[in-house]
């Protein structure tokens, strides 16, 4: 007898892998766990894909593959708006899969993976400078990744959102990205007319020379979001600051707890630079402009940080990931709250939709070469922050 699979196994598989990896991360789902998500044994899952690596670019690729099919019959840059938004509520963990597992793909993948975006971005580009022609390629190509990125953090999203709306209201958002001028945007600590006007914190350097264990703190926070966790060893920790591998071990008693501590210290100067310029300001508008000057000014400086606590935090032990994850939310909810105070408005949903919105622009925005390397990305990134928030105009509040 000849048992007939089901119609669209591949695909209700490639769904269940997307969402078990979206919610508790690739290293922390086996294939086991899968194959029951779908009803069926392992031995009948590896009939399908090889092992997770090939489920994880699967995964992806359909993602991606619906998000050309949208970009390449999008013709106005409400077209690119309609393409981005449903793809984002469609396909609502293409975001985390991209932005924090696919670099475990293999590497021919990862540069096929990037090949793909450039591509998408490449379409996005010539859509908005035929309605935009005084845009130079970079800055139109900056506004598209940042539109792209703006509509991936609906994936950090803890609940799904009603789709119509959220589509409706990220059309709106890549909209205003799109539409938000750069030709006048100038380096740090420039000032320009027409500039957003809001100051970017920049703490004096840190006093030198640093103890040891801070210096492997810096390291490792910079070595694992540049290579990984698993690919990082004590040796290469240790040749970072100038020590032996095994004189790690004076400091942290493993590597894991080396993880802990550099995502822990880097997240208390986070909240005390931004909820500090917060806490200064005079009144809700002035403490959501100063807080986003400040969260701008602290990504700028601390890229490695953003990506590492993006992309490691599922290889902390189970009790140093309740309290990284804890912090997120303490942290979002700040936002949200300052936000619904300038805008009452906004309801919890849509407010919380353009914050994740403003922390994947910036986190992205200051780790994508070759824009992370413009004099003016400070400014650029204000602006396009303002613009994801809903905060008219470019002056004060």
């Amino acid at each position: 007898m000849v048992v007939r699979r089901p119609p669209g196994r591949r695909a209700q598989i490639l769904a269940v892998a997307a969402d078990r990896f979206h919610r508790s991360g690739y290293h922390q789902v086996s294939m086991t766990e899968v194959a029951a998500g779908v009803g069926i044994t392992a031995p009948a899952l590896y009939r399908h894909f090889r092992g997770k690596p090939e489920l994880l670019d699967r995964a992806v690729r359909l993602g991606l593959d619906a998000l050309a099919e949208g970009l390449r019959a999008a013709r106005t840059p409400a077209d690119l708006g309609t393409a981005l938004a449903a793809v984002a509520v469609g396909h609502r963990p293409l975001g985390t899969l991209v932005q924090r597992d696919a670099r475990l793909l293999p590497p021919a993948r990862r540069a096929a993976l990037r090949r793909e975006l450039r591509a998408d971005v490449a379409l996005m580009t010539a859509v908005l400078r035929a309605e935009r022609p005084e845009l130079s390629a970079g800055d139109s190509e900056l506004l598209c990744w940042s539109a792209l990125s703006a509509c991936a953090g609906l994936s950090y999203q803890s609940a799904a959102p009603q789709p119509r709306r959220a589509e409706a209201l990220l059309r709106g958002m890549v909209a205003a990205v799109l539409a938000v001028p750069v030709d006048g945007a100038v380096p740090l600590g420039g000032a320009a007319a027409g500039s957003v006007g809001v100051p970017v914190a920049r703490p004096a350097p840190e006093p030198r020379p640093r103890a040891r264990r801070e210096e492997l703190l810096a390291a490792a926070v910079r070595l694992f979001h540049q290579r990984g966790f698993d690919n990082v060893s004590t040796d290469q920790l240790g040749a970072a600051v100038g020590i032996s591998g095994p004189s790690v071990y004076r400091h942290f008693d493993s590597k894991a707890e080396l993880l802990a501590a550099s995502l822990v210290r880097s997240r208390e100067r986070l909240w005390h630079e931004v909820d500090g310029a917060i806490a200064a300001a005079a009144g809700p508008g002035a403490a959501l402009e100063a807080g986003l000057g400040a969260y701008v000014g602290f990504a700028l400086r601390n890229g490695d940080y953003l990506g590492a606590m993006l992309s490691e935090t599922e290889r902390l032990a189970p009790p140093d990931r309740r309290a990284a994850v804890d912090f997120r939310r303490d942290f979002l909810r700040t936002w949200v709250g300052l936000l619904r105070q300038v805008y009452p408005g906004y309801d919890a949903a849509t407010a919380r939709i353009r914050v994740h919105a403003l922390f994947a622009l910036v986190n992205d925005g200051v780790r994508n070469r070759p824009h992370s390397a413009r004099p003016d990305l400070g400014d650029c990134l204000l602006r396009l922050g303002r613009a994801v928030l809903g905060v008219p105009g470019e002056g004060p509040l």
